[in-house]
């Protein structure tokens, strides 16, 4: 039978105390504790503290004896395998070779033909009365799984008739020069895939953003929308939505008789440059040796 180990602490004087000079509720704390010395004996690790380590190839009670796993005979259990090892053939990438590459930069624009539009106008599936954006487009079904945005094409463009406000993503120029004869406009604006889903969800204004052109009355068309339209940070998108030809919404950034190229500067911007600054350059620092 293991020792017993009485706590020191919790020793009771050998004359004893009289039960009725000590209050109740300590006599269960001034009482003898006793404790098994078996209980170090069964102290151990919380389950899953530890993984038992597979020993491989130590006789068959284990489960992984004699092939340790590995089954029987052939390049995998003799050794291992290399990548992209064919079976000694040539491989592919070799004989055939890797051609052309991934363009990053490219989008995924949903082509929308005019015919199509003015078909959907006639059976009156879309209001011709109001501006016509995704979000329309999107509900109407006339377009489906819409990712960079919707770009208007021209095939048809002898049957369109109605006069019509289109706001796009981007369009052709002879699908603009078609809504504009028949009486409409069209204004391409910048999107995002995430700005589109928000879009189609009612939760963003399909046209106003930051940057669009102030017009009045525009704070109170974008206050029930809890989120904005993103505007375009890239170069390349900036300057193809504030090119007039296109029909940018950021062309009312361009004046007159500039380029919508963020870089390029008409012939006599730079002498009202140095109109404006007085004809004066940079003054040369101090401490510059040559």
């Amino acid at each position: 039978m293991p020792p017993v180990l009485i706590s020191p602490s919790r020793r009771v004087p050998s004359g004893g105390l009289s039960p009725h000079l000590i209050a109740p509720f300590l006599l269960p704390f001034l009482q003898t504790q006793r404790r098994a010395a078996s209980i170090l004996s069964n102290l151990s690790d919380n389950q899953g503290a530890y993984k038992k380590r597979i020993r491989r190839g130590r006789g068959p009670a284990s489960g992984k004896g004699k092939t340790a796993g590995r089954g029987y005979n052939g390049q995998k259990q003799k050794g291992t395998v290399p990548r992209g090892f064919n079976g000694g053939q040539t491989p592919l990438e070799v004989s055939h070779g890797l051609r052309g590459f991934t363009n990053v930069f490219s989008v995924d624009m949903i082509p929308l033909n005019l015919n199509r539009l003015q078909a959907w106008v006639d059976q009156g599936r879309i209001d011709p009365s109001k501006p016509i954006t995704i979000k329309e487009l999107g509900e109407s079904r006339i377009v489906n799984n819409v990712k960079d945005g919707v770009k208007l094409l021209a095939r048809g463009s002898e049957e369109i008739r109605s006069p019509l406000n289109i706001i796009v993503s981007r369009a052709s120029a002879t699908a603009i020069q078609a809504v504009e004869k028949a009486g409409g406009t069209v204004t391409t604006r910048f999107y995002t895939p995430s700005s589109i889903k928000r879009l189609l969800r009612g939760k963003t204004d399909p046209i106003s953003s930051l940057k669009s052109q102030p017009t009045e009355g525009q704070e109170l068309a974008r206050s029930p929308f809890m989120l904005r339209l993103p505007d375009p940070t890239s170069r390349k998108d900036l300057e193809y939505y504030r090119d007039p030809a296109h029909r940018g919404y950021l062309s009312y950034q361009v004046a007159d008789g500039q380029s919508p190229s963020l870089f390029w500067k008409a012939p006599g911007a730079l002498s009202d440059i140095k109109r404006r600054t007085g004809g004066k350059g940079k003054a040369a620092a101090d401490n510059r040796i040559w």
